[in-house]
C-alpha cells in the first residue's frame, strides 16, 4: 500500500509505502511545489498529514514532534517551543489565532 497526500489543485502526491511508517513518529515528505509535509500515523493506525513549518519559529520540524491527544483530540507538539497542532484541523490548540495546513490523506494499492 502507498501513501498519498493531495495538495490543492495539483492533484495526489506518493508519499511512501504505509510501511515504513512508523506508529507514533513523524517523517517529513517534499511535495511537488517546494513545500513540506509532516505525515504521522498513530498506534491506531490512522494517518495524518500537517505543513512540517511550524508557523511558530519557522523552522520545518513539526514531522520531529511528540504525538498525543487532548481531549480525545490528536496533536503533534513541535519540537521546539513545545505548542501543539491538532492532526486533524491544524488548529494550534495553544494559541486559537495560529495553524497550520492539513492534506488530506489516502492509501493506494501498487499496479
Amino acid at each position: 500500500m502507498m501513501l498519498e497526500l493531495s495538495h490543492g489543485d495539483n492533484g495526489w502526491t506518493t508519499v511512501c509505502e504505509e510501511s515504513r511508517l512508523t506508529p507514533g513518529r513523524g517523517v517529513a515528505a517534499l511535495l511537488p511545489d517546494g513545500r513540506q509535509a509532516a505525515v504521522f500515523r498513530d498506534r491506531a493506525g490512522r494517518t495524518y498529514a500537517i505543513d512540517n513549518r511550524d508557523p511558530f519559529t519557522g523552522a520545518q520540524v513539526l514531522s520531529r514532534g511528540l504525538i498525543g491527544s487532548a481531549g480525545g483530540r490528536p496533536f503533534v507538539a513541535s519540537p521546539l517551543l513545545k505548542q501543539r497542532f491538532d492532526l486533524e484541523t491544524g488548529q494550534c490548540l495553544d494559541d486559537d489565532e495560529v495553524a497550520v495546513t492539513v492534506y488530506p490523506v489516502r492509501t493506494t494499492t501498487l499496479d
